[in-house]
């Protein structure tokens, strides 16, 4: 491939590009577009248009772009909360990371690598991509010390980039735990596993349990029910909510009182007025008998204080591990109903399957990943199919077919990854939504690492030769080898996989094409129901991770992918930050427990990057620049651990130092009564379905985190003038 066809590939994705975000600048005009386009201000208010049919409508403009580059970190925080940031500071980290590497690479390691060897170049069009790479330099040259220099500059760099970061990120993390109101995650604890007993109920268990061993903190529990009862009463509420909405009531009385979750004869009173109706304070003992019979054997189990609820969380409750397993309760609005009802001794059986069959599936994607690179070999495409020869003669369609289609034809196949990682997730038994979008993060992190990175690399070399496992000792020099023959697939994926994605990103164009068929096709007058999304961070993550990864390996090896992929991420922070101001809708935070697999991710990325640069000078014959090299890994893994001891143990466990100074805080301010008196109400089972039976359009259910900075009586709490002061310090360098 050369220069040619690069630029024709760029040309195209840069005219995507360019179509689709004039395209989205009309769109979002348009009055009938505002739930796609302004989601977060259409479920909290009505947006109304003085001027319709005004000519500005359909005239494209670059107004978002300068929005998005002026909105302060105050703001992000209030739209997206602490994990929006966290995730635009990973964005920012990265164009911080790529600049320095562009500087050094394009400017020291590029012009070496070109002028590596005497031979006479051509005119630029018509160069070929390998004479930019490391393997046009001769061996034995003097000249690959500059990529040993360079690969010190930003090992240093992005170890320094990292600590700033880590310790920043995990200030705010405290600041976000001191800085708001009582969580009532931090007094509850999930316990599982409970031990059935033939003469009382599992609640009468836990009372007993609790009772005798945590008689001074113990306060109550709430029993977690069977999934099917409460689906079973969620549908008959929708009907009956369907029936009486019209009805300009206070509330409506029930004839038969909610026994599920103790409640009285008010149970639709939830229709005009939202969650706090079906919160009742009656006794768990004033149990149906029907309802003993759909207990599970979990429960949440409410403590005086967050000490007491830290310490029964993390210490062993019996002396059989499969019995009264603790651990501290999700935000009440980050629970995962369905998945309580798991028992505890089916949980470890389903990690195993989930194991087996995302390593299945990871093997079966081989298959597509082989007909990918076949692709960009026109001898082989044209073995394939032999009727297409005198097509590949004509220059524009075979750089077409060989430079564009196979990273387009990945990329659609990529696309069945997050809903199959997302399901595995959730059959994984997870108990708290933030942890499946984390664990689908991380297995998506994984299997675009190894099928877009590995297989791809090493494709034609030992994939097809099936001795992965006894050539483990030659992949350094396989990788060496092969990495640098790949740089034009891999820029071509960064163009295609990464700027166009983007542009799709801004167009949202499933739910712009659901909302066509609705409003032009259908006719239905209804406002739609069901439009908050929340940010996908299990696919966003891995993406920009991934292009850390190519950025990484390819930067002292193939230096040419460095500017397309300043380009990407400079265009991410403009299109993530609008999405998250207008878009997606906050509905429980995780505080930034994504950065671990962030700072992890970058390590590995770096070490990789230092084997292979090991490799790659041992075969240019230049040990002495091999050896300096080796070194670089020694100092990453050892700053790895540091940051790991330092740090990391604050993403797992609230610190006891900081808990018990916000309780004596509470008890100097006298605020113990109103916490226990939130606490059974925020873990009510039923108490969530009213936000599927709640108009959309209230946004105090739709958006429950953003509402919950200043409603005292949220799950959430987190009061925005604490958490903008613990904040204050930290703000995007722009």
């Amino acid at each position: 491939m050369d220069v040619a066809d690069l630029l024709t590939s760029a040309g195209i994705n840069i005219s995507v590009c360019v179509v689709a975000f004039s395209l989205y600048s009309v769109l979002r005009k348009q009055p009938s577009n505002a739930c796609v386009y302004f989601t977060r201000r259409y479920i909290s208010e009505t947006i109304r248009h003085d001027d319709p049919f005004s000519l500005h409508r359909f005239v494209p403009s670059a107004g978002w772009i300068m929005q998005a580059w002026r909105a302060t970190d105050e703001e992000i925080l209030e739209a997206g909360g602490i994990d929006a940031v966290v995730f635009m500071r990973i964005v920012v980290l990265s164009i911080r990371i790529f600049i320095i590497a562009a500087v050094i690479c394009v400017f020291l390691v590029l012009p070496v690598n070109y002028y590596g060897k005497d031979m006479e170049h051509r005119n630029f069009r018509f160069e070929s991509i390998d004479v930019f790479t490391i393997g046009n330099v001769e061996e034995g040259s003097k000249w690959l010390w500059a990529h040993c220099l360079a690969l010190y500059i930003i090992t240093c760099a992005v170890c320094v980039l990292l600590y700033l970061e880590y310790k920043s990120i995990t200030k705010m993390r405290l600041a976000y735990i001191t800085g708001s109101h009582p969580n009532p995650s931090h007094f509850t604890v999930l316990v599982r596993g409970i031990p059935w007993s033939q003469d009382h109920s599992y609640s009468k268990s836990v009372e007993s349990f609790f009772s005798t061993y945590y008689p001074d903190t113990y306060v109550d529990h709430q029993m977690i029910y069977r999934p099917s009862t409460v689906h079973k009463l969620k549908k008959d509420a929708k009907k009956m909510y369907r029936i009486l909405r019209p009805v300009e009531t206070e509330y409506v009385r029930g004839d038969k009182p909610c026994y599920l979750c103790g409640g009285t004869a008010h149970t639709f009173k939830l229709l005009q007025n939202g969650e706090d109706s079906i919160r009742s304070q009656t006794s768990i003992d004033e149990l149906h008998p029907t309802q003993i019979e759909k207990e599970c054997p979990a429960a949440f189990v409410f403590f005086k204080n967050r000490y007491a609820a830290v310490v029964a969380a993390q210490v062993l409750q019996s002396s059989n591990p499969m019995l009264w397993v603790t651990q501290l309760a999700p935000e009440p609005h980050d629970v995962y109903w369905s998945n309580l009802g798991i028992p505890y001794k089916q949980v470890w059986v389903r990690k195993i399957v989930v194991l087996l069959i995302a390593l299945a599936f990871v093997f079966v994607f081989l298959f597509p990943v082989t007909l990918v690179q076949g692709l960009t070999q026109p001898q082989v495409l044209i073995h394939w199919f032999p009727q297409i020869k005198e097509v590949l003669k004509l220059k524009f369609l075979n750089r077409l077919v060989t430079g564009y289609l196979p990273s387009v034809i990945l990329i659609l196949f990529l696309y069945t990854v997050p809903p199959i990682m997302m399901l595995l997730s959730r059959i994984e038994g997870n108990v708290s939504r933030s942890d499946r979008k984390k664990s689908a993060c991380i297995k998506i992190l994984y299997f675009t690492i190894w099928n877009v990175f590995f297989v791809n690399v090493l494709s034609g070399s030992f994939i097809n030769q099936m001795s992965i496992f006894s050539q483990i000792k030659e992949l350094p020099m396989m990788l060496a080898k092969q990495v640098p023959t790949q740089a034009t697939f891999f820029t071509t994926y960064v163009l295609s996989s990464g700027w166009a994605s983007l542009a799709f990103e801004l167009l949202q164009l499933f739910a712009l094409i659901c909302n066509i068929l609705r409003r032009f096709i259908l006719r239905s007058k209804k406002e739609p129901t069901n439009i908050a999304l929340t940010f996908p961070h299990h696919t966003e993550i891995p993406r920009l991770l991934l292009f850390g990864l190519l950025g990484f390996t390819l930067s002292i090896l193939a230096p040419i992918i460095l500017p397309f992929l300043l380009v990407y991420f400079f265009l991410a922070f403009l299109v993530y930050r609008n999405q998250i101001l207008h878009v997606y809708v906050t509905k429980y935070e995780s505080a930034g427990q994504f950065w671990p697999i962030v700072h992890n991710a970058t390590i590995f990325s770096l070490v990789l990057t230092q084997v292979i640069a090991v490799a790659v000078l041992a075969m240019k014959k230049s040990p002495m620049a091999s050896g300096c090299t080796i070194p670089l890994i020694i100092i990453s893994l050892l700053f790895n651990e540091y940051c790991r001891k330092r740090f990391s143990q604050v993403f797992k466990r609230n610190p006891a130092q900081v808990l018990i100074e916000m309780d004596r805080r509470d008890e100097q301010w006298g605020k113990e009564e109103g916490i226990y008196n939130r606490l059974r109400s925020e873990y009510c089972q039923l108490a969530y379905i009213s936000r599927d039976l709640t108009i959309s359009k209230d946004f105090s259910v739709a958006e429950p985190n953003r509402q919950s900075r200043t409603d005292h009586n949220s799950p959430q709490g987190a009061d925005e003038n604490s958490l903008k002061q613990g904040t204050h310090h930290i703000k995007l360098q722009k």
